[in-house]
């Protein structure tokens, strides 16, 4: 079984201080935050396992982008992430809800 290198981008680690920080200010849970980032985390462990084996977005930006997609394990989020060899790029972070696709222009 290959392990991938997970490498996170300056703006998904944004993304991710952005909706913690939402959750723990604006929602008032820290918990909910905290299990954001646990998650967020839990994710990328998966993600180097399973990086190839996910199937190609049937979105034709993600595909120009040669972008796939990780649903996170426990919460309504997702990352944006790319394969270069053994090397996966995570890009971004989204919320299931976003309209993702026209952020990324």
């Amino acid at each position: 079984m290959v392990s991938y290198k997970v490498q996170v981008t300056f703006d998904a680690k944004e993304d991710l201080k952005r909706y913690s920080d939402y959750l723990r200010l604006e929602k008032r849970s820290p918990i909910a935050a905290k299990n954001i980032v646990t998650d967020f985390k839990n994710t990328i462990s998966q993600l180097k396992l399973v990086a190839d084996s996910l199937q190609i977005p049937e979105s034709e930006e993600l595909q120009k982008r040669r972008l796939k997609r990780i649903n996170f394990l426990k919460h309504d989020y997702f990352l944006l992430y790319r394969i270069d060899g053994y090397v996966v790029t995570v890009t971004n972070m989204f919320h299931s809800l976003e309209d993702y696709e026209n952020k990324l222009r």
